[in-house]
């Protein structure tokens, strides 16, 4: 769990990265002594304008530090998410961000195991691979069944692929952090 602190210095970095990458300036944050923000985790950095997302882009492992991979995660957010243009100098006086610091995956053959509002899933069925993150089941109001249908659409794959043997399905939990 990180501290109060430790995410407040998590949200003022990745909003840096992402101030700097749409300003064209290279941004590389300084070293953190926080033994936290230099554990090795995967996370996920959420855009939100206006309350509709505007990129969201994560790893569930980092070969770098949690300090460092936020920063790279932000800018992605902000920059290469398929679904949104990138953002532009305009819209830096109008966003909003979550980070998604995540738990190690856990494969699962049962998925009675998935607790709707504790854990995110991560399909994968061949090539295809679609993630929700934990907060979204609470969000639009989803139970398991629903949860596991949209991580299924996610991934290109019918809703009802989650029920196939050779689908493999993880969780995963999540600290999350917002402004």
């Amino acid at each position: 769990m990180l501290s109060r602190t430790d995410a407040t210095i998590l949200l003022k970095i990745a909003r840096d990265a992402i101030t700097q990458q749409v300003k064209k300036v290279d941004y590389n944050p300084a070293p953190r002594e926080e033994k936290a923000l230099n554990e090795h985790s995967g996370c996920f950095v959420t855009i939100t304008q206006e309350g509709h997302l505007h990129g969201c882009i994560g790893n569930f492992q980092s070969q770098q530090p949690l300090f460092q991979e936020v920063a790279t995660m932000a800018v992605a957010a902000a920059s290469q998410d398929p679904r949104f243009q990138p953002m532009q100098p305009d819209e830096l006086s109008n966003f909003n961000l979550e980070i998604t610091i995540l738990s190690p995956l856990k494969q699962i053959s049962d998925t009675n195991l998935i607790e709707v509002g504790t854990h995110g899933i991560y399909i994968i069925k061949g090539h295809n691979r679609g993630v929700l993150l934990p907060q979204v089941a609470t969000e639009y109001g989803w139970d398991r069944e629903m949860f596991l249908q949209q991580t299924c659409i996610k991934a290109g794959l019918t809703e009802d692929m989650w029920q196939h043997q050779e689908t493999k399905i993880y969780i995963f939990s999540g600290q999350i952090i917002h402004e």
